[in-house]
């Protein structure tokens, strides 16, 4: 068996990113085949365009006939000028293209990128702000502006899904950056969905409690490398910490931020387009209250979210963008959400497990049927004896640095974890569901998962409450000899097919 491990996290500065915003991410696609491709045939951003990209590239969970594809960009939406790109991240081959890395050790690259935050740096002037439209004007309507896309024909309505917020403490004074959904209600209208313990939301919740309104700037079509950077959760950025400084990190240079034009707050300079405005204290709506479908969008696990009843209302002040700007999106529960969840919380376990168990999990894979979220593959390299039924504790560990996943998978690192078709041989050929199956009844999980529930298993005695599951599926030390792979000839094929690639 052969340790597989890599050392980014060793303190060595990690790879630059070749790219520092979304329109040179865009031409560095370009430039790679299969990784993007356009149309200029006419689309509606209500549905159809979610449902072109669904067999384009979207994967995921996404309901079949779907697979991980190119980027694809819409030039031109039905009744709008601006166009639309989906499906920028929606492959760990496009992600390790753009920041530079192995696509094999996403997680493990940005952690070590981590060891090299840069604080953001202020400007006077940015692209973002080449164009500006203020709410105040009458004919102002953010309906009308911007083709907010639905993902289905169920959908509470258009929505906003690479929208990246930032707002301040009002007592600390420190910054957050966080992706949330966001739902268009009116002309200058937006209301937002903020899970429980999301950074943002916690600063709301003090500013609401205040009766204030929240100064927030929205910023998208941002560099894909920062919203890889920002999708990091604790506990690898607690509360205070500044996901921005950790995209400086993987850029190898500062992010700029820019003063909005109408609230005290700063957006993303490179953005390609801005909303600035307050989230409202006290005010909540129905997300579906313009069109009763009792359904928000298709979430990560694959199925439709249910529309929440109470939700707090950004206030538009105003929307800023670049010269022709170009929206950006995903299909809800896509391969392009698997990659915002999954490989930061691929960072998250390496750091935990590196620090637990050092030198045991030699890597880990968030897995795309999980949204990213559920469902982890651990890689374990056993030394000698004395690591056997650590591998046990690895899953622990990783449940207790990321309570969302569910199932924990281990296999020995002869096995390779980005190969399902792997996975399985080794859950078919190394696993007894006697021995191999660990269950942990009553823990807190995910609210999107809907068997998470007491209807489904009576003893889940509230919603979220969860049998978290280990899958040992590693050979046990002592019995190592009897389950070595058949050792084939490692040959150059290229000698043979020269333009052989191995893709």
């Amino acid at each position: 068996m052969t340790d597989t491990t890599n050392t980014q996290t060793d303190g060595a500065t990690p790879p630059k990113a070749p790219i520092k915003n979304l329109r040179e991410g865009i031409e560095l696609l370009k430039q790679h085949s299969g990784q993007f491709v356009s149309t200029s045939t006419e689309v509606d951003p209500q549905a159809e365009l979610a449902g072109v990209y669904r067999k384009v590239g979207a994967g995921g969970t996404v309901t079949r006939p779907t697979q991980v594809g190119p980027a694809m960009l819409f030039e031109n939406v039905k009744g709008y000028d601006i166009p639309v790109i989906v499906g920028v991240l929606a492959s760990r081959k496009r992600i390790a293209m753009l920041m530079g890395a192995d696509e094999k050790h996403l997680g493990r690259h940005m952690l070590g990128a981590m060891q090299h935050a840069k604080d953001p740096v202020f400007v006077d002037e940015a692209p973002c702000q080449e164009q500006v439209h203020l709410a105040s004007d009458p004919d102002f309507d953010i309906r009308s502006l911007l083709p907010a896309p639905t993902n289905t024909p169920e959908d509470a309505g258009p929505y906003f899904c690479m929208a990246v917020l930032r707002g301040t403490d009002p007592e600390t004074g420190k910054h957050d950056v966080t992706i949330h959904r966001l739902c268009v209600q009116d002309r200058d209208e937006i209301s937002v969905f903020m899970q429980t313990g999301r950074h943002i939301g916690m600063m709301y919740e003090k500013y609401d409690a205040m009766d204030k309104p929240m100064p927030i700037t929205i910023s998208m079509g941002i560099s894909p490398v920062e919203y890889m950077a920002i999708s990091f959760e604790p506990p690898s950025t607690p509360y205070g910490f500044d996901e921005l400084e950790f995209a400086g990190g993987l850029q190898g240079s500062p992010v700029e931020l820019v003063k909005a034009k109408t609230v005290e707050e700063y957006a993303i300079a490179s953005a390609e387009i801005v909303i600035e405005g307050e989230i409202l204290p006290k005010r909540r709506v129905a997300e579906d209250q313009n069109t009763g479908t009792g359904f928000a969008m298709p979430e990560f696990p694959g199925y439709d979210g249910t529309a929440n009843p109470s939700l707090p209302i950004i206030k538009v002040k105003a929307v800023t963008t670049r010269t022709n700007p170009i929206l950006q999106t995903l299909v809800g529960p896509g391969e392009e959400h698997v990659s915002l969840a999954g490989i930061p919380t691929e960072g998250s376990l390496v750091q935990a497990l590196d620090d637990a168990l050092p030198g045991l999990v030699t890597n880990v894979y968030s897995h795309s049927a999980g949204g990213g979220k559920y469902l982890g593959i651990l890689q374990i390299h056993k030394r000698d004896h004395n690591d056997q039924g650590r591998e046990r504790q690895a899953a622990i560990v990783a449940f207790g640095a990321f309570p969302e996943m569910k199932h924990i998978i281990l296999v020995d690192d002869d096995v390779d974890i980005f190969d399902t078709d792997d996975v399985l041989w080794a859950m078919t050929t190394r696993f007894q569901a006697e021995r191999s199956v660990v269950p942990i009844p009553g823990v807190r999980c995910h609210p999107l998962d809907p068997s998470a529930d007491p209807d489904f298993l009576w003893t889940n005695f509230d919603h979220g409450i969860s049998t978290k599951v280990i899958f040992d599926c590693t050979v046990p030390w002592e019995l190592r000899d009897r389950f070595i792979r058949a050792p084939f000839q490692d040959v150059d094929v290229t000698r043979f097919l020269p333009d052989w690639t191995g893709d």
